[in-house]
């Protein structure tokens, strides 16, 4: 097998620009895997920024859950203190009706008796 000068030529510059194009597309792939590792990286931090965020958050929440529950609790009693006032205001007043009567009875005695 002889092969021409011109061959021989073809076929080592066909070569070196196969071998150019494998190095060129090696450096790439590796470049993008690189950005996408970077991207990765980036997003798992973000990922754990968000985690921390919202265990924070939830903790506030079951904070504030537990603050309504609290206050609940004492509008409750509040309501109730709220009824036993009103129906002691009411006998007072029952009571100081009665009283008012009885004084204008005895008033009446007294002017009848004078």
């Amino acid at each position: 097998m002889s092969w021409s000068i011109l061959e021989q030529w073809f076929f080592v510059t066909g070569f070196i620009i196969f071998v150019l194009y494998m190095v060129i597309r090696t450096f790439y792939y590796r470049s993008v895997a690189q950005r996408e590792e970077k991207n990765s990286v980036n997003m798992k931090l973000t990922l754990q920024d968000a985690e921390i965020l919202i265990r924070k958050h939830q903790v506030q929440l079951q904070r504030a859950l537990g603050d309504i529950d609290i206050l609940t609790q004492e509008l409750t009693a509040l309501k109730g203190d709220i009824r036993s006032l009103k129906q002691r205001n009411s006998q007072y007043k029952i009571e100081a009706d009665r009283y008012k009567a009885r004084i204008k009875e005895l008033e009446q005695k007294i002017e009848s008796l004078l």
